[in-house]
């Protein structure tokens, strides 16, 4: 002890004072406007800043339950787990990075899939988990996808799909690109059975997943300034060798060049989408009856014959229609 702190008592700051830390994970900044906002406040906001409009992404477990209605959310494939078919490995074993996207994303594949109640009116819905592996398409997100599609096509209910993925799973080869014919024929079953079927872009929406499940929809929407292309911008221009115009494959340029139908607030997805499915005749607790099967008995009994329509009198020819007298002119 030197002769500084024998003349000053010392202060204690330790526990005495309950020095208290501030927990983690309850302040976050906006990546638009740098705006610290409150966690919980931006949770009940569905991710999206109060102060700029910014929108964040948000989880796929999170977006399904707030669209789905309180208590009708009943998942679907969550049996369908992963498997290392190719035991794959770059710099990690394949089998290691599921376990590790496992661990991160609190999700058991890119995809899930639900099925439920919007405003009372059934429908199916599914959400890409970008956490997951960046939302990549293997062989489980297209089997799950179509499960969904398959369980809208036998209780006729509408599918609606949230996509946020950059693409196709390169760790399962051509698995992955198998889902594309995949997806696309369990979305034209939709479309043979007049069931409807609603995208909604988030960011960011790129690769086969686009061209195979985003791009599809018979009602595409798009969440304010969310990337949605094919190839990366930056692909692109190095390809064509010219600058790309500002915007370019935002959801606004797209909207304006006739690639979106609608841009809608997270906020009011609900409310569109469920205005949407009742201007097509989904709006109650019932979906459209199908129309009745032909009895094959019935379609096989010959058509009742039909009486010969009376026959028309027959007109008089120019001749006979002159008059026989004609009065001599004056």
């Amino acid at each position: 002890m030197n002769w500084f702190d024998k003349l000053i008592p010392k202060i204690n700051t330790g526990s005495a004072l309950g020095r208290r830390g501030v927990p983690e994970g309850l302040w976050n900044k906006c990546a638009a406007c740098q705006a610290v906002l409150y966690a919980v406040e931006l949770q009940h906001g569905l991710q999206v800043c109060p102060k700029c409009n910014h929108h964040m992404r948000l989880g796929a477990r999170e977006r399904l339950q707030a669209f789905l209605d309180a208590d009708s959310l009943q998942w679907l494939g969550e049996g369908v787990t992963p498997v290392d078919m190719l035991k794959f490995r770059d710099r990690k074993r394949y089998r290691d990075r599921l376990s590790e996207a496992k661990k991160s994303s609190a999700a058991s594949e890119a995809l899930l899939a639900a099925r439920g109640a919007l405003h009372g009116a059934p429908v199916t819905a599914v959400a890409f988990e970008f956490k997951f592996m960046g939302g990549s398409m293997g062989s489980v997100v297209g089997e799950r996808f179509a499960r969904a599609a398959e369980h809208s096509v036998a209780h006729r209910r509408p599918l609606v799909c949230f996509a946020a993925s950059g693409g196709a799973r390169m760790q399962e080869a051509l698995f992955s690109l198998l889902q594309m014919a995949k997806t696309t024929a369990a979305i034209a079953r939709l479309r043979a059975r007049a069931i409807p079927y609603i995208t909604v872009l988030t960011d960011p929406t790129m690769g086969g997943v686009s061209a195979s499940i985003a791009m599809l929809g018979d009602i595409i929407i798009g969440e304010p300034n969310a990337l949605v292309g094919f190839a990366g911008p930056r692909v692109i221009e190095q390809t064509v060798r010219e600058t790309l115009p500002e915007g370019f494959q935002r959801t606004e340029f797209l909207l304006q060049h006739g690639g979106l139908d609608m841009i809608v607030d997270r906020r009011e997805l609900r409310d569109t989408i469920a205005a949407l499915l009742a201007a097509l005749g989904y709006s109650g607790v019932e979906a459209p009856p199908e129309p009745p099967a032909l009895d094959p008995a019935a379609a096989a009994a010959p058509a009742p014959a039909l009486e010969a329509p009376a026959a028309a009198p027959a007109l008089e020819s120019p001749a006979d229609a002159r008059p026989q007298n004609p009065a001599p002119r004056s």
